[in-house]
């Protein structure tokens, strides 16, 4: 049965969006998914399922809705796709923790760069449903505007590597 991960937006950032990863993991076997594991408190969530994608995320984002009022928005990866963001990096140099992977319910458009300002040095590159930001002074410090992010999730290096590592081990178990 495949394993899908499933990064949520807004979830427990900056005091918004308060869904505990105990009462996640619940919804999600509640929803019919098995398997089921949480990591950190931001809105990753790890588990198995038979059906397809599109209707994986529909379930998910309906329990969400039901919990919350509204679903957060889900954006959903198989492992290999996950894999692939973590090892697409453009930018062998940055730091794992300056380095966002922000992921997309789609494809970038392709003017995603043509509103950036990234008045502190960000580097930044587009790569299919994936936008990569590396922050060389960190996120918090950054200005950097760029309109095309707002309906993705973004995700450290480090997290995105050990959600493959986690998806991983679900697939050899």
């Amino acid at each position: 049965m495949p394993v899908y991960v499933a990064l949520l937006r807004a979830v427990n950032v900056g005091g918004t969006g308060a869904l505990p990863m105990a009462e996640l993991k619940a919804l999600c076997e509640a929803a019919g998914f098995t398997d089921v594991k949480t990591y950190i408190q931001s809105g990753n969530v790890l588990f198995r399922s038979s059906e397809p994608g599109a209707k994986v995320q529909a379930l998910l984002e309906e329990a969400l809705a039901a919990k919350m009022g509204k679903s957060p928005g889900v954006l959903l990866r198989s492992r290999a796709e996950l894999e692939a963001a973590a090892e697409g990096s453009p930018f062998p140099h940055a730091k794992p923790n300056y380095l966002l992977v922000n992921f997309l319910p789609e494809q970038a458009p392709a003017d995603a760069l043509d509103k950036l300002v990234a008045p502190g040095g960000e580097e930044v590159h587009v790569a299919g449903r994936e936008i990569y930001i590396h922050y060389p002074d960190g996120s918090g410090r950054s200005k950097l505007k760029l309109p095309a992010l707002k309906l993705g999730t973004s995700r450290n290096l480090n997290t995105v590597r050990k959600l493959v590592e986690m998806a991983r081990e679900m697939e050899s178990d």
